[in-house]
C-alpha cells in the first residue's frame, strides 16, 4: 500500500518541477510603534506527470516567504497514480474541515474543480476530473485533503490483487 507513496528528494529531480504561488496572507501585530506585517505564502509544485507537492512557508517579506515555501514545495514532493488522463477511481478525503471528492471523467471533459483544488490537479497532470470541495474553504486545508486524496488513489491492477483475482 505504502509503494506507491514516494517522496523525493531535492537532490533527485532538477527544475522540470512548475511553481505556483497559491494564496499570500499578510498578519498584522500591533506594537508600541505601530504595526509588523508579516506573510505567509502556500506554494505548489508539480511536472505534470503525477507528481505534486506543497509548501506553506512564513515571513516578514513576501519574497521571503515565497522562496522557503517554494524550498519546502520541493522538498514535500508525492506520486500518485493516474490512468490516462484521468484518476483511477473516485474518491473522497477529509482533512481537518475541508473534504473534497475526486471523479474521474471521460476525455474532453477538463478539469471542473475549484480554484485551490484545480491548481493541484492541473500542476499534478490530470486532465479530465470532477471535483467538489464541501465545508472548510480554507486554502491550505483544501490543498492538503487533495493532495492527500491523490496519494491514496490506487490502480486496478493493485486493487484485483488486494482482492484476489488475477488479471
Amino acid at each position: 500500500m505504502k509503494e506507491n507513496k514516494q517522496r523525493y528528494r531535492q537532490e533527485d529531480f532538477g527544475t522540470e518541477f512548475e511553481e505556483k504561488v497559491l494564496y499570500i496572507n499578510r498578519c498584522s501585530k500591533v506594537v508600541k510603534g505601530g504595526r509588523k506585517f508579516s506573510f505567509s505564502a502556500l506554494i505548489l509544485v508539480g511536472d505534470g506527470q503525477g507528481r505534486v507537492g506543497y509548501g506553506f512557508a512564513k515571513a516578514n517579506e513576501v519574497s521571503d516567504a515565497i522562496r522557503k515555501g517554494g524550498d519546502a514545495a520541493r522538498k514535500n514532493i508525492m506520486t500518485f497514480e493516474l490512468e490516462g488522463t484521468t484518476i483511477p477511481h473516485e474518491i473522497t478525503i477529509e482533512w481537518d474541515g475541508a473534504r473534497v471528492l475526486l471523479k474521474p471523467a471521460p476525455e474532453g471533459t477538463g478539469i471542473i474543480a475549484g480554484s485551490k483544488v484545480r491548481s493541484v490537479l492541473e500542476l499534478s497532470g490530470v486532465k479530465n476530473v470532477v471535483a467538489k470541495s464541501f465545508g472548510s474553504n480554507n486554502p491550505l486545508n483544501q490543498v492538503r485533503a487533495t493532495i492527500l486524496a491523490l496519494t491514496n488513489l490506487r490502480n486496478r491492477k493493485q486493487c484485483m490483487t488486494m482482492r484476489g483475482f488475477e488479471l
